[in-house]
């Protein structure tokens, strides 16, 4: 199957961590969202290792497994990233939300210290998706 289920989607609208493989990269763990249109998307300096990867070869992985204590479940999703100048900040505001509690005051300045930086957008869109669940 070449696109996300209606139960990928609600998996991966948790807040897990993915583990993102781009060509001649090797695997990050990233905050990412599952956005409406079935693409996963994440943030990242302009210049970091996997954006300028991702510029010169746009193929791409990631990895979202459930947590342990719960039953065993993976999704991957494999296709090609590109890179967008916009949205990334807000994106990065909601991943923090998702994945911190904001409350805390540590916490809110690690994210404003993001919404400080450039950032920009990586979309992966789809090809294959794969998936486990027992």
């Amino acid at each position: 199957m070449n696109a996300l289920t209606p139960e990928d989607l609600d998996f991966l609208r948790r807040p897990l961590h993915g583990f993102l493989t781009v060509a001649g990269g090797r695997p990050r763990p990233v905050w990412f969202e599952a956005a409406a249109d079935g693409t996963l998307q994440l943030f990242s300096e302009p210049d970091a290792p996997k954006v300028r990867r991702v510029r010169r070869d746009p193929r791409a992985s990631i990895v979202v497994a459930a947590p342990v204590g719960e039953r065993e479940r993976w999704v991957s999703v494999e296709g090609r990233i590109s890179v967008e100048p916009d949205g990334a900040h807000e994106l990065a505001q909601r991943l923090a939300a998702r994945y911190w509690d904001l409350g805390d005051p540590d916490r809110a300045a690690d994210a404003k210290a993001i919404q400080g930086t450039d950032q920009v957008r990586l979309v992966l869109h789809p090809e294959t998706v794969r998936r486990y669940a027992f």
